[in-house]
């Protein structure tokens, strides 16, 4: 019964998604809006299947190498650091002015000193990316920890369970679903770091094919590359979210 109760509905969602298309394709062919501006999804998806011929799936990877292992960097640092200042409340009085400070700096931003001071390439990119999910991770990890029954703990402190049997045994495991809930956050976070990234410090991946259909004006092809960031972005927060539902049964 908890399957059937956490299972998201299909039909909603696809039935929203064809009535945009549907509006998107009526706009566009009436002329409302210039197919400039606006191609229709028949166009975009024709411009697809051509792109999909001349190797578009090889931008994907670069981006997706980027994204996966700025996440994993980010969730090293934050995951231990969220259970630091769960444990501690001296810890969290020292770091949380510092961590809300983090999310307020914006990747734009940070992305010219990474390139200053790191140079070019993969690991000032990953580096964006992890900075841009260090904070959701820390604040899912704090929340998950502290919304955990007390009676449970107080329990296995009872039958004497130390501190690393605590998180083994019992704290690990019931924050598991909010700890995959920042994941999954954090990963449509680090998409866009990786593509920001690409964008100031050049790569190989869908960044760098956005900024240069965008600078020839190529509507059509920029669609096709924002439609496979989409993808791409769902298609890992829908895997992350099967791990949590099933974590949650």
């Amino acid at each position: 019964m908890a399957t059937t109760a956490t299972r998201q509905p299909v039909a909603p969602p696809l039935l929203l998604g064809a009535a945009v298309l549907v509006g998107w394709e009526a706009i566009s062919r009436v002329g409302l809006v210039p197919e400039f501006f606006l191609p229709p999804p028949s166009a975009v998806a024709t411009r697809l299947v051509a792109d999909l011929g001349s190797g578009l799936l090889g931008y994907v990877v670069p981006t997706l190498v980027e994204a996966v292992l700025g996440c994993l960097l980010g969730a090293a640092v934050a995951l231990p650091l969220g259970y630091l200042v769960f444990r501690s409340r001296h810890a969290a009085a020292a770091l949380d002015p510092f961590l809300a400070a983090s999310q307020a700096l914006p990747a734009v931003a940070v992305a010219p000193l990474l390139m200053l001071w790191v140079g070019y390439g993969l690991i000032p990119i990953v580096i964006l990316c992890a900075l841009l999910v260090f904070f959701p991770i820390v604040l899912t990890t704090v929340l998950g920890l502290r919304g955990l029954d007390p009676d449970v703990r107080e329990a296995a402190l009872l039958d004497g369970a130390d501190h690393w049997e605590m998180l083994r045994h019992i704290e690990a495991p019931l924050a598991l679903p909010a700890l995959l809930t920042g994941l999954r956050n954090g990963f449509t976070l680090s998409v866009t770091g990786a593509v920001v990234g690409e964008f100031v410090m050049g790569g190989r991946g869908l960044g760098m094919l956005v900024a240069s259909r965008a600078d020839s004006t190529d509507t059509a092809g920029l669609f096709v590359a924002l439609a496979l960031l989409v993808a791409l972005a769902m298609s890992v927060y829908g895997l992350l979210g099967t791990l949590q539902r099933r974590s949650e049964n």
